[in-house]
């Protein structure tokens, strides 16, 4: 697939760092409200945006569940902790991929926080049924050999894309699986000086129709196609305060 126009956007933004550091501050906290809010309402929490920015201040929301607050602030620590191993920028493995989503389900499931699931699961709405849960430690396994493989040979936001494909098919744990995968995806392309991208909860019906026909039918085009969209979006925050067209 074709990524020329996402690479010239880079090379454009990349022209104008570093940035201040008070822009840095003011996109970073505007994007963990984005990503945390987006990606939490994707797997069905009810805060809006405005009370997932009351939750991230510390403030309970009233009428809302303890587990959604966790969500919120989990999510947040989340990615404060990606940013700290993209500075390390060392290679997806397995290790880190259990400490992520030990800090999503942190204060919520202590049992399978950081832990493959013991057990068989079904995705909602999806035809794709994940491997056997005995199976889940070989698959991981082949998931990183396969990443290891191909680092080097793909286009990063393919790789990105792909990596969120295989892992959720996987679905290793029990849940936190689609949040751990968007911030599996977004480590690759930080890494590589992107910005991360945000899947929005309106997208959410044509999200999981490409992630199904991606592990169904090996079509990953239209998972792709929507990765790049988004990416092309990740640019518009920074094009703005820069003043800089897309």
């Amino acid at each position: 697939m074709e990524f020329k126009e996402l690479d010239e956007l880079k090379i454009k933004l990349d022209s104008s760092r570093p940035l201040a550091k008070d822009v840095l501050e003011n996109l970073k906290e505007d994007l963990i409200l984005r990503w945390t809010y987006n990606s939490n309402a994707i797997e069905g929490n009810t805060l809006t945006l405005k009370e997932t920015k009351v939750a991230l201040e510390g403030i309970t929301v009233g009428g809302k569940t303890l587990r959604e607050h966790f969500e919120i602030i989990n999510h947040k620590d989340a990615i404060l902790f990606i940013e700290d191993l993209v500075k390390e920028s060392n290679l997806l493995n397995e290790y880190d991929i259990k400490l992520i989503h030990s800090l999503i389900l942190k204060n919520i499931d202590k049992q399978n926080a950081g832990r493959y699931r013991q057990a068989n699961v079904i995705i909602s709405g999806a035809i794709h049924k994940p491997p056997n849960f005995f199976n889940i430690q070989e698959s991981m396994e082949n998931f990183i050999s396969w990443y290891k493989l191909n680092y080097k040979n793909l286009h990063l936001i393919e790789l990105s894309a792909m990596v969120h494909i295989k892992f959720v098919g996987i679905h290793p744990f029990i849940d936190g699986n689609g949040r751990t995968a968007r911030l599996l995806m977004n480590l690759e392309l930080m890494k590589s000086g992107f910005p991360p991208l945000i899947i929005k909860v309106e997208d959410r019906l044509g999200y999981y129709n490409a992630l199904d026909m991606a592990h169904t039918t090996d079509n990953y085009k239209p998972f792709i196609k929507l990765v790049k969209k988004a990416v092309k979006e990740s640019f518009e925050p920074y094009f703005y305060v820069l003043g800089l067209k897309l």
